[in-house]
């Protein structure tokens, strides 16, 4: 099955991220960023019937799609709840166009939202990890991700300036973003290096920042997006795969599913790594962009590091990365962390990046990871003239 310009981004939401949580619940952040969503698309509500939505970690709940959609005020013949962590928003895109393409819906709303509430917790859940892995030490995503950063520096000599400058680069998109929350002074490698260790060898900066915040998207087929209010964004290849749950049974800590993932969204969209004009891989660690960019096939395994280092990765570089300023410098609200990187792709090709907008940008490609490089959703997007 191919859903190659099946369907297509017509409109995009974002909210200003907020280090504080603020009186708005999550579903009135979801509300706020879908409002923004279907009057960028201008469309009303009675337009929409398909809906996915991330649930929240501060407002968890059973049968959450039909709560979010009844409080949003939709009448949905298709919804979902998509939750594969931070490759939810990239997983949304595909899971959209191929509900439009099975002729289930015309128009899909996409959306997710969440507060900055880091004691909050869902209810607790049977887990082997919570069992047999957390009494031993091995908890959370920073314990995870410096084991990965510390074993890609042993196998390929991976230095930290090398992954310190993803964040320098990144930090140079945030500073033309009035969205983002990192956006008041630039980054120097050094001041990278010099922050806090966290986890070794990861120093604070190098770590995504938790925000409250959301975003949303409408996905819609040919006959609505011939007459979108901005230029229609397709979809023209995705790909997912999913290699572990847990870090422990990661059969490599170097090597991630976005391989397979990539892989199959190239070969669906019928182009290769350096076609792309601009590319958004998720940046919850510095690792993280390092080992998307190796397996999405932008450069050869293990040259990661050589390869941001003789590259400008801003955006009038020569390879714009997450122009919007990745989520290290544009925050990280929950699982809408992951839809920024599909509303900056959709923003830069639609030709709406304002002070930071790409030339000529025509394709990007997007990554989504969930967990610990656990769950892989990779697509490829095009701006058709």
């Amino acid at each position: 099955m191919s859903l190659k310009a099946k369907a297509a981004i017509v409109g995009i939401g974002e909210l200003k991220p907020s280090k504080e949580p603020g009186e708005s619940t999550a579903l009135e952040l979801m509300a706020a960023a879908s409002a923004q969503a279907l009057a960028d698309a201008e469309l009303d509500k009675s337009d929409i019937d398909g809906f996915l939505v991330g649930m929240p970690f501060s407002d968890p709940g059973i049968l959450y799609p039909s709560a979010a959609a009844e409080a949003l005020g939709l009448r949905p013949r298709m919804l979902n709840q998509v939750d594969i962590g931070g490759a939810a928003g990239a997983g949304m895109v595909w899971r959209a166009a191929a509900a439009i393409d099975a002729g289930m819906c015309r128009a899909v709303l996409c959306v997710a939202a969440d507060l900055n509430r880091l004691g909050d917790q869902r209810p607790p859940m049977i887990s082997t990890a919570r069992e047999f892995e957390w009494p031993y030490g091995n908890i959370g995503a920073n314990c995870g991700y410096a084991m990965i950063a510390q074993r890609h520096m042993y196998e390929y000599g991976t230095k930290p300036e090398q992954m310190a400058k993803v964040a320098v680069d990144q930090r140079k998109n945030a500073l033309k973003n009035p969205l983002a929350i990192f956006n008041d002074k630039p980054l120097t490698v050094e001041e990278v290096l010099a922050s806090r260790m966290i986890v070794d060898p990861l120093h604070l900066y190098e770590i995504v920042s938790p925000v409250s915040g959301g975003a949303a998207f409408v996905v819609s087929g040919p006959e609505l997006a011939r007459r979108a209010r901005h230029p229609a964004i397709w979809l023209l290849g995705a790909g997912e795969s999913c290699s572990h749950a847990t870090i422990t049974y990661a059969r490599s800590l170097t090597e991630s599913a976005v391989k397979q993932s990539a892989t199959a969204a190239f070969a669906m969209a019928g182009l290769k790594p350096q076609d792309m004009n601009l590319v958004c891989p998720y940046d919850c660690y510095t690792i993280t962009v390092l080992i998307t960019l190796e397996d999405a096939g932008f450069c050869k395994k293990g040259h990661g590091g050589p390869f941001v280092m003789e590259r400008d990765l801003s955006y009038a570089g020569d390879l714009p990365c997450n122009t919007h300023g990745g989520q290290l410098s544009f925050g990280q609200p929950g699982l809408a962390g992951g839809m920024s990187h599909v509303t900056e792709a959709a923003r830069q090709l639609m030709g709406r990046g304002g002070e930071r907008q790409v030339k000529n940008a025509r394709f990007a490609f997007v990554n989504g990871n969930g967990g610990i490089m656990s769950e892989q959703t990779s697509l490829i997007f095009e701006r058709r003239t």
